[in-house]
């Protein structure tokens, strides 16, 4: 059989890593020494990266070790770390059983298991301390944005084209209010009356100077990036909308998992936060505090992903 977990890493912890779209896998190759017993020889975490490959490697390295450790029965299992090029490569990884977990923000689950029909939801993973977040559209206070209307004709700029916050939840709130969106390359793209074009800012910092100098008419990125924000700036913007919450985080496991070996791994990380070395490195590894399960359970959230990202004309 086989052992192999994988975790998605972004901008929040951008000390180490430039804005990409982070998919981390931990892969493990497994030897059946005796009937009826498992041993897994190897636990390899793989990351969607194409740079700071020795940073993000060193970023993770506790954690592989502690879970190959506390996995580990009858002979040690060997923690390793290896990089994946892309998104599509994990669900692909999930298929072909050398990748058995995953973690990844909402809607990159929802196309890893739903789109391309790779895993299925375990759990929840409080990524950063929080349990759930939202995406606001923002504009500038006393400007000439008013209300979401006053977006046609004009631009709004979102924070990274992999972000579920910055991103994708912004963009499907619009297009089910009606709005016709199209991907601009700047800020003076030509734009008919009733059209909403967008660019990205890829920054925080730059989404905000962008809608402060009103060179767009709107951002839009995460509740928690509001409040990282100073007291002068929050003051200088208003809201124009928030979108339904979802879990900030979500683990998932690969459709097949023998169902013994899933429960195994989700008890050891249910537990993770029980202890001071767990706790240690849990806040490590993107500030996590815990991992619980899934509100209302896996059928119940599957559900709340598919109302919230399926899109029918796109299929």
């Amino acid at each position: 059989m086989t052992l192999i977990f994988v975790v998605k890493h972004t901008r929040k912890i951008a000390v180490f890593f430039p804005i990409l779209f982070f998919d981390v896998i931990l892969g493990s190759r497994a030897i059946g020494q005796m009937p009826g017993r498992m041993e897994a020889k190897t636990i390899t975490l793989g990351i969607v990266a194409e740079t700071n490959r020795k940073e993000i490697e060193a970023h993770f390295q506790d954690f592989v070790r502690y879970l190959a450790r506390k996995l580990s029965s009858g002979s040690a299992i060997e923690g390793r770390i290896a990089m994946a090029p892309t998104q599509p490569r994990l669900a692909q990884l999930l298929t072909e059983k050398k990748a058995d977990f995953y973690m990844e923000s909402p809607y990159p689950t929802y196309l890893i298991n739903d789109v391309y029909g790779a895993g299925k939801l375990l759990l929840r993973r409080w990524k950063g301390g929080m349990s759930e977040y939202e995406s606001l559209i923002f504009t500038k206070k006393n400007g000439a944005t008013k209300h979401l209307e006053d977006l046609r004709g004009r631009i709004i700029a979102f924070e990274d084209p992999g972000s579920t916050s910055g991103h994708f939840l912004p963009k499907l709130f619009l297009s089910r209010k009606g709005f016709k969106l199209s991907a601009k390359t700047g800020t003076e793209a030509n734009l008919s009356p009733g059209e909403v074009g967008y660019i990205f800012a890829y920054s925080q910092d730059k989404l905000v100077d962008l809608v402060l100098t009103e060179q767009v008419a709107a951002g839009a990125f995460s509740n928690d990036d509001y409040a990282t924000l100073d007291a002068g700036k929050k003051s200088d913007i208003t809201i124009l909308a928030q979108t339904d919450r979802l879990p900030r985080h979500l683990l998932s496991i690969r459709r097949d998992l023998a169902p013994a070996l899933a429960d195994r791994l989700e008890k050891l990380l249910l537990s993770m936060d029980q202890d001071s070395e767990g706790r240690r490195i849990l806040q490590k590894t993107d500030g996590t505090t815990k991992f619980d399960t899934l509100p209302g359970g896996e059928v119940r959230m599957r559900k709340q992903l598919l109302d919230t990202f399926y899109s029918p004309e796109k299929k």
